[in-house]
């Protein structure tokens, strides 16, 4: 960690995230190995396929965050997607927070014995793993969503995605770039505002899923935000019992004629502890706060859809309004051909309108069947592993309380 370069073969373990459930085996993709150097991660994409549109059945490539941004960007911009959920992008691989903590704890190294030191630099670089293992997996979610969509599935940019070899010579967003970025976003939610209180949606069940899903994005977030300080106090209270553990070891060498013993194994029963309170927080981290975060970002996008469908709605009645006004005018030649214009174009968005409805509704049942679904099978895990995790800590402390009545 201190290279800040780091290997990790991804294997198919209990604890890889599986928020999507692949039925389909004919398009599998999967993360297969990463590396992570100090300003980039890349991942290895290996696929496995009996579609003919790839030109091989098994085959890999390498590739970095910005590539897969540049994949959801290729989604998100087309036109024929508008009544789809385009899955989450990936949150970008950020890794600056636990090496500052490793920076900091070299620094501070001469404050602190060197048993402490050594168990302090020993949770970090478990810190850093843990969030390199989550980065890997959300990239992976991120694809085989994609891969599992029946329409998504045959976009050409995801088979150029998965199967070009070289460099998809994608390069991060420059200064211009960002503040053109900044402004479409915040010209999209000026819109978005304008006709969530001026467009009235004509159809019910949009309406419906629009009140939920603004209630329920609040709700997640809130959630996230209070899970999030929960798994952190368990990874706080870990930390301390190093403290404490160091402290009574310390106690011990200079007491070596009545507390020695009793306090060596005091410092091991805290040691114990913590290893449990960590278990505790990354399980939690897991299970609870990342199934909310990533619900919260997928809520988001079903809500991005319910957005352009209304755009597209309220642009189906300008188109009517244009006819209205093109036939209220004098039936001359110059007018014939304005209708007749106005007529193809309100045909035009009526069609698009009536499509991306269709589309959208079943999107949005679908999503509500598979966030259902994922959310009660990661709190049963949850709740399991809370169990086991008890269990584990009672045992300790009765094992505790026998071996340190032996002292008294």
């Amino acid at each position: 960690m201190e290279n800040s370069n780091n290997h990790l073969d991804v294997e198919k373990k209990s604890e890889r995230s599986e928020t999507v459930d692949l039925n389909d085996n004919t398009l599998q993709v999967d993360i297969s190995d990463a590396l992570s150097e100090r300003e980039k991660v890349k991942f290895t994409v290996h696929t496995k396929t009996t579609l003919k549109d790839f030109a091989k059945q098994d085959f890999s490539v390498v590739r970095q965050h910005e590539e897969f941004i540049w994949l959801h960007d290729r989604f998100e911009e087309n036109e024929s997607y508008a009544g789809y959920i385009i899955p989450p992008p990936p949150p970008r691989p950020d890794f600056d927070s636990s090496r500052e903590k490793l920076q900091k704890l070299g620094e501070g190294e001469g404050s602190m014995t060197a048993e402490e030191f050594k168990k302090m630099k020993q949770e970090l670089e478990a810190e850093y793993l843990a969030t390199f293992k989550k980065t890997v997996a959300m990239h992976e979610v991120f694809l085989c969503r994609l891969a599992n969509h029946p329409i998504f599935r045959a976009d050409t940019n995801f088979r150029v995605f998965l199967e070009y070899e070289q460099d998809l010579s994608v390069r991060g967003k420059n200064k211009k770039e960002k503040l053109e970025t900044f402004l479409r976003s915040f010209s999209k939610t000026t819109d978005e505002i304008l006709l969530g209180s001026t467009q009235k949606d004509v159809d019910e069940f949009f309406d419906k899923e629009k009140s939920f899903l603004l209630d329920y994005h609040s709700l997640l977030k809130d959630a996230t935000v209070r899970a999030d300080k929960m798994t952190k106090t368990h990874k706080d209270v870990a930390d301390h019992y190093i403290k404490i553990s160091s402290c009574l070891l310390e106690m011990a060498t200079a007491d070596t004629n009545q507390l020695e013993r009793f306090a060596t194994k005091t410092a091991d029963i805290f040691e114990k502890a913590r290893k449990i309170e960590n278990r505790v927080s990354t399980d939690e981290d897991l299970k609870l706060s990342d199934t909310l975060r990533y619900y919260m970002r997928d809520t988001t996008a079903a809500k991005n859809l319910l957005y352009r469908r209304l755009r597209c709605l309220a642009d189906y009645e300008g188109a009517n309004r244009a006819l209205e006004k093109a036939r209220a005018k004098n039936k001359d030649v110059h007018a014939a051909l304005e209708v007749a214009d106005a007529e193809w174009s309100q045909h035009q968005a009526c069609e698009k309108f009536e499509q991306m409805s269709a589309k959208g509704k079943e999107e949005l049942i679908d999503f509500k069947v598979r966030r259902v679904a994922a959310i009660k099978k990661n709190l049963v895990e949850l709740c399991e592993l809370e169990l086991k995790h008890a269990n584990t800590h009672s045992q300790l402390l009765k094992a505790s309380i026998v071996a340190l009545r032996e002292e008294l």
